[in-house]
């Protein structure tokens, strides 16, 4: 017999949350909320990527990273509603919304094309966060008249091309640096 008053959702509270947002549910049953990044993001963006694994912040920058400073900051922050996109996924640990992933992308300057990444706390990986992240940066590509979107990852990435295959990117090696794989997606319908 169907129970008659089930259990409430331990869903958290993001009533102060205001445009376009959506609150998804992960595989295993925990929320976040994925907006656009702001301006008063900055120091929340900033604590994300200082509590990467040193591991996850060489796969996002392809380099080593350990504090970012003003100059990096200043191109995440640098977004808009067309050319420059970065959606955030944000949860609740002990009563502080945290970062806990971002995409984004950026016009690369050829003609309907943008160079995206994304990148999912160390703790959060696993739980289709990455792929819901990339999911929404595809559509507001699309929305935005991108006909074709591309990574540039680290061959090492396994995550990446898991994610990659999961939604039909191709793969090559960068002719320029053999350590690196170019991952590319048509947006075209």
């Amino acid at each position: 017999m169907p129970e008659l008053n089930p259990p409430p959702l331990n869903l958290p509270d993001f009533s102060s949350v205001t445009g376009e947002h959506w609150i998804e549910t992960l595989q295993d049953g925990s929320h976040v909320l994925i907006r656009p990044l702001r301006a008063e993001d900055r120091e929340r963006e900033k604590a994300f990527i200082q509590r990467l694994s040193p591991e996850s912040r060489h796969q996002r920058f392809l380099g080593e990273i350990v504090d970012p400073g003003p100059v990096l900051m200043n191109q995440l922050m640098n977004v808009d509603t067309h050319n420059r996109v970065a959606y955030v996924a944000l949860a609740h640990d002990n009563g502080v919304l945290q970062e806990v992933g971002i995409s984004r992308y950026a016009a690369s300057g050829a003609e309907h094309e943008c160079e995206c990444a994304i990148t999912v706390a160390d703790d959060w990986q696993h739980r289709g966060l990455g792929t819901l992240l990339m999911k929404h940066l595809i559509a507001a590509a699309r929305k935005n008249h991108f006909t074709r979107m591309y990574s540039i990852d680290s061959a090492s990435n396994v995550h990446m091309r898991k994610l990659a295959d999961d939604l039909h990117f191709s793969r090559e090696r960068d002719p320029d640096d053999a350590t690196q794989v170019i991952h590319r997606l048509s947006l075209q319908d």
